[in-house]
């Protein structure tokens, strides 16, 4: 059986203009694609057939990967149970005039190894910890393993939320498209990493519209799919304000799939990025104060705060980590 070590892969990638979000740096949803890519390759690998992704754990962009930068992503499977494996990936952002790197971000992805139908399959395969920090792995991976249980012992439900929550807020965006073929990856299923980059992209809009200048994408709160969605499918794009602090605010998108020639429509998933103002210098720029006046804005506010506290506590522990780690 492979180790953790034995399952790392890599994807380089040359930054380039075209791959800008705002001035000089990556768009959020591009990363997002890249990183859903090289979790689908290590996954892919040890599950010996096709995958899907099922959930996506916090990602905090703790400084952005600049045009003329290379970024390095680095995916390693450090768990396989039943049908699913967990891939940690990772990160950084290099100089090629310095040589100098530095570590971005990282996150857990949890794929699903399915057939041509979404029905999930077993994974022959198992992993093997070598050594103890490769043990220490397996615990954590362990330990989200069961949080995720747990936002997910709603899936069911949560498929058929699909009614229209954002009717009285004042700043949202909606946007529907027809998923085209090129987008599947397997079979007839819409490749998650396309729909990341939609999902940041009409995220996006709001925060240009509200600040009047350009944002950046800091974070996306972890994010379950409780659906996949196929090829000649309609696939809506809900955005809406949910808070707004010095320079950075919160917004939420619910993604819903509808099937044509039923009508059937689902709820995929729910995302909640958050958005840095940023000035003339690039920097972080004050946003105008924003006051939730209908039952709507206050709901999402609310809800907010708590989201806001556990961003901020889990910022600064990886910091902290990463500290640790360069010394």
């Amino acid at each position: 059986m492979p180790s953790i070590h034995d399952t790392v892969t890599e994807m380089i990638q040359f930054v380039l203009p075209e791959h800008a979000g705002a001035p000089g740096q990556i768009h959020g949803g591009r990363m997002m694609q890249w990183i859903v890519t090289v979790g689908t390759m290590a996954a892919s690998r040890v599950a010996r057939g096709t995958v899907a992704l099922g959930a996506m754990d916090d990602i905090d962009f703790l400084h952005p990967v600049r045009v003329g930068e290379i970024a390095i992503l680095r995916a390693q499977v450090e768990y396989v149970g039943r049908s699913s494996l967990e891939v940690g990936v990772r990160v950084f952002a290099e100089s090629p005039l310095t040589g100098h790197r530095s570590s971005t971000l990282s996150s857990h992805l949890v794929f699903v190894k399915v057939d041509e139908h979404a029905v999930p399959q077993p994974v022959s395969q198992k992993i093997e910890p070598q050594g103890a920090e490769e043990e220490s792995m397996v615990r954590a991976a362990l330990e989200r393993r069961e949080q995720r249980l747990g936002r997910f012992a709603r899936k069911a439900e949560r498929i058929r939320e699909v009614q229209d929550d954002a009717e009285d807020l004042r700043w949202r965006v909606e946007s529907s498209r027809l998923v085209r073929p090129e987008e599947a990856l397997f079979g007839n299923f819409m490749f998650a990493g396309s729909l990341l980059t939609d999902v940041d992209e009409t995220a996006a809009i709001i925060p240009l519209r509200y600040a009047r200048g350009p944002a950046m994408t800091a974070s996306m709160d972890a994010l379950d799919f409780y659906s996949p969605i196929r090829v000649g499918e309609i696939v809506t794009f809900k955005a809406g304000l949910n808070h707004v602090g010095t320079s950075s605010m919160e917004i939420g998108v619910k993604v819903l799939a509808e099937t044509p020639w039923t009508g059937e429509t689902r709820h995929t998933c729910t995302a909640f990025l958050t958005f840095v103002s940023l000035g003339l210098d690039w920097r972080p720029r004050p946003l105008p104060p924003f006051v939730p006046e209908t039952p709507g804005e206050r709901r999402r506010w609310d809800a907010a705060l708590i989201r806001r506290e556990a961003r901020l506590s889990r910022v600064k522990r990886l910091k902290a980590s990463l500290q640790q780690e360069g010394r």
